[in-house]
This record gives C-alpha cells, structure tokens and sequence, in this order.
C-alpha cells in the first residue's frame, strides 16, 4: 500500500481544533467536515488539497480533544497520509479505526518542506522525498493494521472478518 502527494507542512502541537474547528462539530458528516479542514491555519486548504496530498507536521500532531472528527476531516479532504515525528496518542488510534494512514518519523518531518511531492510505502515504512531524491525510514505498518486501512477502517475490517 502507498500514498503519493504534495506536501502541506505545519509546526508542532497542531491541535484538533485546528485541525476541524469546534463550531463545525454540529455534524459528522465527512464532507461537510472537509469543508473546513485546517480552515484556522491555512485559510487556503481546502482549495488546494488534492486527492492523495500528504500533511507533513512537527511533533504532538493531533492533539486535543479525542474526538474523531480530526481524522474524518482530514481523510475526507483527500489527504492520503499524515507525516509527523509524534502524534497524539488518542488521535493516532482514531486515524487508524477509519483508514486514515499515519507515519512517525522525525527525520522525514524535518526535511521535507511545503510543496515536495512524497511517496510513502506504509508495508516497508520507507518515505521518498521525490523533489529533493532524499529517502527516509519511517515506521512500518504492522500487517493487520495496513489491513484496517485497506479495508477503510477498523468497522469494516471487522464486518470483512465476520462475512468470511
């Protein structure tokens, strides 16, 4: 499995209601949350996002409130991965139970810069910077969990299991 990009870079400590903001939350449905991802720190996203683009951040990426909108917006966006050298704890399993990729590595985050585009192998963990040629190990996704988000989600890989 693997994702390819343009990067949207931000700092450190990049909260979740910065990631969809508290007044939208009136809803949970993915596209209207989408409507306003990131709107607080980059007024222009959600018109320059593409399907597959990646979000590169600083450390403690998610952080905040434990609700799952966070993810649910940034998926529905159309960005295919997240990069960062830490995340929130909370917000790294929510983006996991709805097949939203993330990947830990700090060297990656650092050097990586707005604009590169990137692909990211999530079975080897390897990130490819493919503007400046640069590879990064990041960390791998263990087998079940590349299987929940190829499965778009822990509810539908559960409901996949119990069909077998």
């Amino acid at each position: 499995m693997q994702a390819e990009g343009t990067v949207f870079k931000y700092g450190d400590n990049v909260d979740t209601d910065v990631i969809i903001p508290a007044r939208y939350l009136n809803t949970s449905v993915p596209e209207e949350l989408a409507a306003h991802c990131m709107e607080d720190i980059d007024k222009t996203f959600i018109k320059r996002v593409k399907k597959g683009d990646i979000i590169v951040a600083g450390r403690n990426f998610g952080c905040g409130s434990s609700r799952e909108h966070a993810p649910i917006a940034i998926k529905a966006a159309g960005v295919s991965c997240v990069i960062a050298p830490t995340f929130a704890r909370i917000f790294y399993r929510n983006s996991i139970n709805i097949g939203l990729p993330i990947i830990e590595c700090p060297e990656a985050a650092a050097a990586i810069a707005d604009g590169d585009r990137v692909k990211v192998d999530f079975g080897s963990g390897i990130i490819t910077d493919e503007t400046t040629g640069k590879t990064f190990q990041g960390q791998s996704f263990p087998e079940f969990m590349q299987e929940i988000i190829n499965a778009n989600g822990l509810i539908n890989y559960i409901n996949e299991k119990q069909a077998q």
